[in-house]
Protein backbone atom coordinates (compact mmCIF):
# COMPACT_ATOMS: atom_id res chain seq x y z
CA UNK A 1 0.00 0.00 0.00
CA UNK A 2 1.33 3.36 -0.75
CA UNK A 3 0.63 6.57 0.95
CA UNK A 4 1.91 9.96 0.24
CA UNK A 5 1.36 13.21 2.55
CA UNK A 6 1.80 17.05 2.24
CA UNK A 7 0.03 20.12 3.39
CA UNK A 8 -3.17 21.10 2.38
CA UNK A 9 -1.94 23.27 -0.59
CA UNK A 10 -4.70 26.10 -2.83
CA UNK A 11 -4.55 25.06 -6.01
CA UNK A 12 -1.60 23.08 -6.08
CA UNK A 13 0.76 22.55 -9.11
CA UNK A 14 -0.17 19.44 -11.31
CA UNK A 15 2.63 17.36 -9.30
CA UNK A 16 0.76 17.51 -6.74
CA UNK A 17 -2.08 15.65 -7.89
CA UNK A 18 0.23 12.98 -9.46
CA UNK A 19 1.28 12.00 -5.79
CA UNK A 20 -2.59 11.39 -5.11
CA UNK A 21 -2.61 9.85 -8.35
CA UNK A 22 0.17 7.10 -7.37
CA UNK A 23 -1.16 7.02 -3.76
CA UNK A 24 -3.36 4.46 -2.26
CA UNK A 25 -3.95 7.02 0.79
CA UNK A 26 -2.76 10.65 0.57
CA UNK A 27 -2.88 12.23 4.04
CA UNK A 28 -3.42 15.81 4.61
CA UNK A 29 -1.15 17.45 6.87
CA UNK A 30 -3.11 19.73 8.67
CA UNK A 31 -1.71 19.62 11.86
CA UNK A 32 1.61 21.09 11.23
CA UNK A 33 2.29 25.01 11.70
CA UNK A 34 1.19 27.37 8.91
CA UNK A 35 4.42 28.51 6.92
CA UNK A 36 3.80 32.47 5.94
CA UNK A 37 4.84 32.98 2.26
CA UNK A 38 4.33 29.02 1.40
CA UNK A 39 1.96 27.68 -0.81
CA UNK A 40 -1.21 26.98 1.60
CA UNK A 41 -2.75 30.23 0.99
CA UNK A 42 -1.15 30.85 -2.60
CA UNK A 43 -0.26 29.57 -6.32
CA UNK A 44 0.74 31.18 -9.77
CA UNK A 45 -1.44 31.85 -12.20
CA UNK A 46 -0.67 32.93 -15.72
CA UNK A 47 -1.34 36.48 -16.54
CA UNK A 48 0.02 38.53 -19.48
CA UNK A 49 2.30 35.37 -20.03
CA UNK A 50 4.11 36.25 -16.62
CA UNK A 51 3.45 34.14 -13.51
CA UNK A 52 1.26 35.67 -11.05
CA UNK A 53 0.80 35.23 -7.74
CA UNK A 54 -3.26 34.33 -6.67
CA UNK A 55 -3.19 34.80 -3.13
CA UNK A 56 -6.48 33.86 -0.60
CA UNK A 57 -5.08 36.10 2.57
CA UNK A 58 -5.22 34.53 5.93
CA UNK A 59 -6.81 36.51 9.30
CA UNK A 60 -3.49 37.15 11.57
CA UNK A 61 -2.41 34.97 14.25
CA UNK A 62 -0.24 33.20 16.34
CA UNK A 63 3.03 32.07 14.08
CA UNK A 64 2.37 28.33 16.46
CA UNK A 65 -0.79 27.78 15.27
CA UNK A 66 -1.66 24.21 13.14
CA UNK A 67 -3.30 25.19 10.05
CA UNK A 68 -5.86 23.60 10.63
CA UNK A 69 -6.68 26.53 13.58
CA UNK A 70 -5.79 29.30 11.01
CA UNK A 71 -8.79 31.04 9.28
CA UNK A 72 -8.90 33.04 5.14
CA UNK A 73 -10.01 36.56 5.61
CA UNK A 74 -14.11 36.47 5.91
CA UNK A 75 -14.47 38.72 3.37
CA UNK A 76 -16.92 38.15 0.27
CA UNK A 77 -15.06 40.73 -1.11
CA UNK A 78 -11.82 38.71 -1.64
CA UNK A 79 -13.42 35.86 -2.80
CA UNK A 80 -14.40 37.95 -5.37
CA UNK A 81 -11.40 39.07 -6.12
CA UNK A 82 -10.09 35.83 -6.90
CA UNK A 83 -12.28 34.50 -8.83
CA UNK A 84 -11.94 37.85 -11.06
CA UNK A 85 -8.38 37.52 -11.43
CA UNK A 86 -8.90 33.78 -12.89
CA UNK A 87 -11.62 34.75 -15.43
CA UNK A 88 -9.09 37.55 -16.38
CA UNK A 89 -6.46 35.40 -16.59
CA UNK A 90 -7.99 32.68 -18.83
CA UNK A 91 -11.12 33.68 -20.37
CA UNK A 92 -9.90 33.30 -23.65
CA UNK A 93 -8.19 29.94 -22.68
CA UNK A 94 -9.94 26.69 -24.87
CA UNK A 95 -11.39 25.40 -21.14
CA UNK A 96 -12.58 28.31 -19.50
CA UNK A 97 -15.92 27.13 -20.24
CA UNK A 98 -15.61 24.25 -18.51
CA UNK A 99 -13.40 24.41 -15.88
CA UNK A 100 -14.40 28.08 -14.89
CA UNK A 101 -17.84 27.08 -13.36
CA UNK A 102 -16.42 24.55 -11.14
CA UNK A 103 -13.85 26.90 -9.80
CA UNK A 104 -17.00 29.16 -9.23
CA UNK A 105 -18.05 26.32 -6.86
CA UNK A 106 -14.94 25.27 -4.89
CA UNK A 107 -14.39 29.34 -4.02
CA UNK A 108 -17.89 29.24 -2.91
CA UNK A 109 -17.61 26.82 -0.22
CA UNK A 110 -19.01 27.70 3.43
CA UNK A 111 -16.34 27.49 5.81
CA UNK A 112 -12.99 30.21 5.74
CA UNK A 113 -11.01 27.80 7.61
CA UNK A 114 -7.82 27.20 6.00
CA UNK A 115 -7.80 23.22 6.17
CA UNK A 116 -11.44 22.78 5.80
CA UNK A 117 -11.33 25.07 2.80
CA UNK A 118 -7.98 23.56 0.87
CA UNK A 119 -9.21 20.45 1.68
CA UNK A 120 -12.44 20.89 0.07
CA UNK A 121 -11.18 22.18 -2.86
CA UNK A 122 -8.16 18.94 -3.04
CA UNK A 123 -11.13 16.81 -2.51
CA UNK A 124 -12.85 18.43 -5.29
CA UNK A 125 -10.17 18.40 -7.95
CA UNK A 126 -9.68 15.00 -7.11
CA UNK A 127 -12.92 13.77 -7.91
CA UNK A 128 -13.12 15.63 -10.91
CA UNK A 129 -10.27 14.40 -12.36
CA UNK A 130 -11.03 10.83 -11.41
CA UNK A 131 -8.61 10.08 -8.73
CA UNK A 132 -9.55 6.61 -6.31
CA UNK A 133 -7.26 7.42 -3.80
CA UNK A 134 -8.57 8.20 -0.36
CA UNK A 135 -7.64 11.16 1.59
CA UNK A 136 -7.42 11.61 5.16
CA UNK A 137 -6.39 14.29 7.76
CA UNK A 138 -3.14 14.03 9.63
CA UNK A 139 -5.39 15.19 12.73
CA UNK A 140 -7.44 12.16 12.39
CA UNK A 141 -5.00 9.52 13.11
CA UNK A 142 -3.91 8.11 16.48
CA UNK A 143 -0.71 8.83 16.28
CA UNK A 144 2.16 9.92 18.57
CA UNK A 145 1.92 14.34 17.77
CA UNK A 146 5.41 15.18 19.55
CA UNK A 147 6.94 13.25 16.82
CA UNK A 148 8.61 15.35 13.94
CA UNK A 149 9.69 15.84 10.75
CA UNK A 150 10.66 12.16 9.55
CA UNK A 151 9.26 10.44 12.24
CA UNK A 152 6.49 11.74 11.72
CA UNK A 153 6.16 10.60 8.38
CA UNK A 154 6.98 7.02 9.74
CA UNK A 155 4.68 7.23 12.49
CA UNK A 156 1.67 8.29 9.82
CA UNK A 157 2.63 4.64 7.56
CA UNK A 158 2.39 2.91 10.73
CA UNK A 159 -0.74 4.24 11.99
CA UNK A 160 -2.28 3.28 8.04
CA UNK A 161 -0.17 -0.02 7.79
CA UNK A 162 1.38 1.12 4.85
CA UNK A 163 4.46 -0.18 3.24
CA UNK A 164 5.97 2.21 0.64
CA UNK A 165 5.71 6.16 1.22
CA UNK A 166 6.04 8.39 -1.84
CA UNK A 167 7.68 12.11 -1.60
CA UNK A 168 8.29 14.42 -3.59
CA UNK A 169 11.52 14.44 -5.32
CA UNK A 170 11.91 18.22 -3.14
CA UNK A 171 12.12 15.92 -0.24
CA UNK A 172 15.42 13.98 -0.95
CA UNK A 173 17.70 15.69 1.50
CA UNK A 174 14.59 15.30 4.53
CA UNK A 175 14.53 11.21 4.69
CA UNK A 176 16.79 8.55 5.51
CA UNK A 177 15.97 5.55 3.34
CA UNK A 178 18.04 3.96 5.98
CA UNK A 179 15.24 4.58 8.78
CA UNK A 180 12.61 4.00 6.83
CA UNK A 181 14.44 0.14 5.88
CA UNK A 182 14.04 -0.24 9.48
CA UNK A 183 10.82 0.38 10.12
CA UNK A 184 9.69 -1.78 7.51
CA UNK A 185 9.14 0.99 4.60
CA UNK A 186 10.15 0.91 0.96
CA UNK A 187 10.73 4.79 0.41
CA UNK A 188 10.19 6.07 -3.21
CA UNK A 189 10.33 10.28 -4.86
CA UNK A 190 8.01 10.56 -7.38
CA UNK A 191 10.18 12.58 -10.74
CA UNK A 192 7.65 14.38 -12.36
CA UNK A 193 8.14 14.30 -16.43
CA UNK A 194 8.56 17.87 -18.42
CA UNK A 195 4.94 18.73 -18.96
CA UNK A 196 4.74 20.89 -21.57
CA UNK A 197 1.32 22.22 -23.13
CA UNK A 198 0.17 24.88 -25.51
CA UNK A 199 -0.56 28.39 -23.87
CA UNK A 200 -2.24 31.62 -25.25
CA UNK A 201 1.17 32.70 -26.36
CA UNK A 202 4.99 31.33 -26.35
CA UNK A 203 7.40 30.47 -24.40
CA UNK A 204 5.50 28.19 -22.50
CA UNK A 205 5.24 28.99 -18.42
CA UNK A 206 5.84 25.88 -16.08
CA UNK A 207 5.17 25.25 -12.21
CA UNK A 208 1.74 27.23 -12.37
CA UNK A 209 -1.19 25.78 -10.63
CA UNK A 210 -3.44 23.00 -11.63
CA UNK A 211 -5.83 25.98 -12.50
CA UNK A 212 -3.79 26.77 -15.58
CA UNK A 213 -3.37 22.98 -16.70
CA UNK A 214 -7.20 22.63 -16.84
CA UNK A 215 -7.79 26.04 -18.21
CA UNK A 216 -5.34 24.64 -21.17
CA UNK A 217 -5.86 20.79 -21.18
CA UNK A 218 -9.91 20.31 -20.02
CA UNK A 219 -10.13 17.19 -17.45
CA UNK A 220 -9.41 14.76 -20.05
CA UNK A 221 -5.88 16.24 -20.83
CA UNK A 222 -5.25 17.00 -17.82
CA UNK A 223 -5.96 13.41 -16.58
CA UNK A 224 -3.57 11.90 -19.14
CA UNK A 225 -1.12 14.33 -17.94
CA UNK A 226 -1.28 13.02 -14.19
CA UNK A 227 0.36 9.66 -15.49
CA UNK A 228 3.87 11.42 -16.57
CA UNK A 229 5.54 11.04 -14.17
CA UNK A 230 8.02 8.06 -12.66
CA UNK A 231 9.13 7.06 -9.08
CA UNK A 232 12.94 6.62 -8.04
CA UNK A 233 14.79 5.17 -5.19
CA UNK A 234 16.07 6.91 -2.90
CA UNK A 235 19.79 5.42 -3.79
CA UNK A 236 18.83 6.46 -7.29
CA UNK A 237 17.83 9.74 -6.57
CA UNK A 238 21.54 10.47 -5.20
CA UNK A 239 23.15 9.07 -8.55
CA UNK A 240 21.08 11.61 -10.70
Amino acid sequence: MIVTAMQPYFFPYIGYFQLLKCSNIFVILDDVQHIQRGWVNRNRILINQEPYWLTYPVQKASQNLFINQRHYVEDQNTRTKIVQSIASAYRKAPHFIEIYPFLLEIMNFGSNNVSDFNTNLIRCLAGCLEIECQILLSSELDKDNSLKGENRIIEINRCLGSSHYVNPIGGIPLYEKQHFTECGLKLSFLQPEDIHYPQLKKPFVPFLSIIDVLMFNGVSGTSKLLTKYHLIKHEDSKDG
